[in-house]
Parts: structure tokens; sequence; C-alpha cells
């Protein structure tokens, strides 16, 4: 008999009291970001497979992220049957803060290039937003989808759905304006698009929100065909 996803998988938010969760999904989360072998594909996250950042530090930026904002409630994760973290989809509703200048030193110091890249983006979009809105973005007003991750054998893009139809149906109890992202790759915009019907922004003056990689001196070696930059995608709820 074929075992359905219900069997396979469940699903829980994640609680800032359960550090064991979370620290597990801090760790799928970083296996896929950097690179991990997974049903005989190679996952890899193409800005931070560039940089060759370190497990270590970005597991500790991850778990650091989501004891911040678990309390919000939009930490979702997947649970195989030995209770193993095999998806996770993590956000927040803060408003967008652009602190500029470099953050991170030491063996973690690349990382400062993937956070210009995203306030770059999210600079744009704060400005748009306030044309759009006539207001400044504030707290509880987005969803900001900020990290996802796979790393089941089996039925991965089911989990991809399955975590974004909790978080979205959450944000729209909660009366939220928008769900976003920063889309870093196509296949992960795809998913998004497919499952949650996230499309690429497009501001007031009709143009995508898009951090091109061949303009950044330190991802310009990414190829095109794997991904071109960097977008704001949204969806209205």
């Amino acid at each position: 008999m074929m075992q359905t996803l219900e069997n396979l998988y469940t699903y829980k938010i994640i609680t800032k009291e359960q550090h064991d969760l979370i620290e597990k999904a801090a760790d799928c989360l970083t296996k896929t970001f950097l690179g991990v072998k997974v049903a005989g594909k190679w996952i890899q996250e193409p800005i931070v497979g560039e940089l060759n950042l370190p497990y270590e530090d970005f597991f500790e930026f991850t778990k650091e992220y989501i004891e911040e904002n678990a309390y919000q409630g939009y930490s979702a994760v997947a649970l195989d049957h030995q209770q193993n973290v095999v998806g996770a989809m993590v956000g927040d509703t803060n408003a967008f803060e652009i602190t500029g200048g470099n953050i991170f030193e030491g063996a973690f110091s690349n990382m400062n290039i993937v956070i210009d890249a995203l306030e770059d983006i999210d600079k744009r979009f704060l400005e748009d937003y306030k044309l759009r809105y006539g207001k400044e973005m504030e707290n509880g007003e987005v969803l900001h989808l900020f990290l996802l991750g796979v790393c089941a054998e089996q039925n991965r893009q089911e989990i991809v759905r399955n975590l974004g139809d909790i978080l979205v149906a959450k944000a729209k109890l909660d009366g939220l304006r928008l769900v976003l992202a920063e889309a870093t790759n196509p296949k992960s915009m795809r998913l998004l698009q497919k499952f949650q019907g996230l499309e690429k922004y497009i501001d007031v003056e009709g143009n995508h929100i898009i951090h091109k990689y061949c303009d950044n001196e330190h991802l310009q070696k990414i190829s095109p065909t794997v991904a071109d930059g960097v977008y704001i995608i949204v969806k209205e709820i």
C-alpha cells in the first residue's frame, strides 16, 4: 500500500520554547542553502554556494533568526516519523530595516554580500510601498517569508505547498496585507508561484524590483542559466 503525504510527514508551528526543534530547523535550512545531495540531486542556494559560507556560522545565523521571531508564529516545519525536520519555512512580520554597512566579520564576512543584495531590493520595495499605500511599512502588515529549505527524499514539492499553506492561512487570519519573499533563484520562485500565487512585484512605474547578479562584482560568476538575480515576489491577501 502506497504511503500518503499525511502518513509520511506531520507539520508544526515552532514556538520559542522548542529549542531542539529550532536547532533541527536551522540545520535543515543550513544544509539546503549551503548544499546537500537529496534524492540524487545536488540542492544549493546560488548566492550562498558562490560565496562558500561556513556551516557553523550560517547555522547560528539561522537559529538566531528563528529564536528571535518564533513568537510571531511564522516558523513552520515538516517532520518525518523519527521527528527529524525534513522541511522548514520561516518568516516574520517585521517592517524592513535597512542597516547598511558590514555586520558580519571573519569567516562569515561574505554574508555581508548577501545582506547587501537583499537590502538593495528591500529599500526599493519600501520606497514603492510608501508611494503605493501612502504610508511607511509597519510591523504586522506584511508576512516576509525569509528562509525555505527541504531536505526530504520524497514529496518535496508537497512539503513546500503545505508549509506555505500553513503560514499564508495564518497571515490571512492575522489580517496582513501581503505575503512577500526575496526570491534568489527560479526554482524557489516557481514553487512559491505555483503553490502560493506569489508573483514578481511590479512597482508603480511598471518595473520589477531585482538585484542582478551580473551587476554585482561578487556574484557575477553565477550563471544566468542558474539564476539572474534576487527578485521581490508578492501576493496580496
